[in-house]
């Protein structure tokens, strides 16, 4: 229970306050104790985790076919899909990697031979990164619908910067 004082004696001016020890939270994203984070190793140390989603996508997929509720089934299918875009953002990430790897190998390769390491800049990669990507429409035959739907979209935002004409 806390001290009773008398409202008629004045607050002594350095009163005495037991003091609390402030919690100190620390954030493991920056901190030194939790070590660097290496996506290489992340990945091998989670990669069970990559089964267990593609048992629980099956899963998913097995009560979608099953179910009789629409709205159950509105859910199901917004599931459904948000896995296979984790899935699919997934791959392109290591697709990522791996392509900076093979470029990291090839200058080291260059560095042995005693030449002079060349870096590519942030838009000369991007430009690399859309050649693949048109490459890889193209093989897959998908490349004209891809083009068509680009030209829409650049359309619209050309007609937003004209003037209106009313």
């Amino acid at each position: 229970r806390p001290l009773e004082m008398s409202a008629k004696k004045p607050v002594p001016f350095l009163r005495q306050v037991v003091s609390v020890r402030k919690k100190v939270h620390r954030d493991p994203r920056f901190d030194d104790l939790s070590g660097e984070y290496k996506p290489e190793i992340f990945m091998k140390t989670y990669s069970f985790l990559d089964s267990i989603k593609k048992q629980e996508k099956e899963m998913v997929q097995k009560q979608l076919k099953k179910c009789r509720n629409t709205e159950q089934k509105e859910k199901l299918q917004q599931l459904l899909n948000r896995m296979t875009q984790q899935e699919q953002a997934q791959k392109n990430q290591q697709k990522l990697r791996e392509r900076e790897l093979a470029l990291k190998r090839q200058q080291r390769e260059l560095a042995k031979q005693g030449k002079k390491p060349f870096f590519l800049k942030k838009s000369e990669k991007r430009k690399l990164e859309l050649a693949e990507k048109y490459a890889e429409l193209k093989r897959s035959g998908k490349l004209e619908s891809f083009l068509n739907k680009k030209r829409k979209r650049n359309a619209i935002k050309d007609k937003r910067h004209l003037p209106s004409q009313k």
